[in-house]
């Protein structure tokens, strides 16, 4: 590999073209700023190549197979519905294309200029870029980090993307694998579990915690394990994975639970266990940039790093893991780049499980609450008794409101049922304006629509819900 012969003087380089750096790179042009962009894969990044694209396009598949197979109690007759597992995976792919190529065009017509290649630090403000046709000094006045996460590694657990699966794999199989052992029961190993339920997997889910999704409201989780389990999910919690041993065609699995040890043979495994940060191997103390003991960045309110002429940003920068944290990360750290007096002080960040029924939340749960000796007004209205839910039948799940007993002011807001993604924008939106239960029971919601159930737990909370019947205390 040769050496390319001048340095590229660069006045601000990102480096990662995901949700968080594609969009503080287009914001850093937006301002003035000429911006480098430098991507080791693909842009867009994990969510829209290896995770929160594809796998919403596979799970909106499976959800319409799935419809289409129990259509007869609406009156409509179907027989022989089958799933080309090939051509799904293909339309998936269409779906990530046109997204990537938007964003790539996005960068385009911004002015950003794009390498690709991976970038080293070779100091506080210098890097190193290996290209397919070499090597690549880039010197920069300012720099901002948005590397990202990679799925997390089990001693043991070699990741073939054959027999044994990361994240990656499960989205990217060629056939339908008659059955799947899901190892850890957080949201990605559920996401991907009921897509392959539905599609027509046998599905096992194993969890090492006493319950599924351990940091959700436990409510919450009750209505996903009944679902789960009347698609034929087995579940399997406090049981750890004792031994894999990977067969001609198949994987062996031995349990340690409450049962003792047992064995099971699955066609593939997925071990889905969370994320670790792409912190390794950056040079990034030649940067005279620190990370924590996990490898996440130290950064300050306006994602400044150690060194305050470089910026970290997204999955680097620690948790929560989510794209649209990253996404806000970047317009700050983009503004602040720029000089601009910002900060980055959000009161309310949304997350969202796109199980079925989905799962979204933002703000105080009961759970911290009692931890925390909070008091707390709960006001919950049950899908079932909106008009919307049934008409499209879809009546599992519940709204769970959580405000102040003295203020109204409204703290936490704890969806499952349908739409719930969409649905927690309102009351994300409430929590960051200060806004309080008053405020949204006052608010006229349409009618016949699933917002609707926010309206009326805000009334619950208030004391006179109308829909369902509350005596009162």
């Amino acid at each position: 590999m040769s050496q390319n012969s001048s340095p590229l003087n660069a006045e601000t380089v990102v480096i990662g073209a995901g949700p968080a750096g594609y969009v503080c790179a287009i914001r850093l042009s937006q301002l003035g700023k000429k911006v480098t962009v430098i991507e080791r894969a693909e842009v867009g990044g994990v969510c829209l190549n290896r995770g929160c694209i594809p796998s919403k396009a596979l799970i909106h598949a499976g959800t319409t197979f799935e419809k289409i197979k129990h259509a007869d109690t609406m009156g409509i007759s179907t027989s022989g519905a089958k799933l080309d597992f090939k051509k799904l995976m293909s339309w998936k792919g269409e779906v990530v294309k046109k997204l990537t190529g938007g964003i790539a065009q996005l960068l385009k017509a911004n002015g950003c200029q794009v390498i690709s290649g991976d970038a080293v630090f070779t100091g506080p403000s210098s890097l190193q870029v290996k290209t397919a046709s070499g090597t690549q000094t880039v010197n920069f006045k300012q720099a901002v980090i948005a590397t990202g996460s990679r799925p997390a590694e089990i001693p043991g657990f070699e990741v073939d993307q054959k027999f044994v699966l990361d994240s990656t794999g499960g989205l990217d199989q060629t056939e339908l694998p008659e059955s799947l052992l899901c190892v850890g029961g957080g949201y990605i190993g559920l996401e991907l579990g009921t897509f392959y339920a539905k599609a027509g997997s046998q599905v096992t889910v194993v969890e090492a915690g006493p319950s599924l999704l351990g940091i959700i409201d436990p409510d919450l989780t009750k209505v996903i394990e009944k679902k789960l389990k009347s698609r034929g999910v087995e579940i399997l919690t406090s049981t750890t994975v004792k031994e894999v041993v990977k067969q001609k065609d198949s994987v062996k699995v031995k349990f340690q639970g409450a049962q003792g040890v047992t064995e099971k043979t699955f066609s593939k495994v997925l071990v889905t266990i969370g994320r670790t940060p792409n912190s390794q191997n950056l040079g990034l103390d030649r940067a005279q940039v620190k990370v924590d003991s996990k490898g996440f960045v130290i950064v300050n309110e306006k994602r400044q790093t150690t060194n305050p002429n470089v910026f970290a940003i997204g999955d680097i920068a620690g948790q929560p893991l989510l794209a649209h944290k990253g996404s806000k990360e970047g317009i700050v750290a983009a503004e602040a780049l720029a000089g601009m007096k910002t900060v980055y002080d959000v009161k309310a960040m949304p997350a969202v499980i796109f199980t079925d029924p989905e799962i979204a939340s933002v703000g105080l749960s009961e759970t911290e609450a009692k931890q925390k000796n909070i008091p707390v007004t709960v006001g919950v209205f049950p899908y079932a008794a909106n008009g919307r839910a049934l008409s499209v039948d879809e009546p599992e799940g519940f709204v769970k409101l959580l405000s102040d007993p003295k203020s109204g002011r409204l703290l936490g807001c704890h969806i499952v049922g349908a739409e719930a993604s969409n649905l927690i924008a309102e009351p994300t939106l409430a929590i960051e304006m200060g806004a309080n239960v008053a405020d949204i029971a006052l608010t006229v919601h349409a009618h016949p629509t699933l917002p609707e159930t926010i309206m009326e737990a805000a009334e619950v909370a208030l004391g006179h819900a109308i829909h369902i019947f509350k005596p009162k205390k």
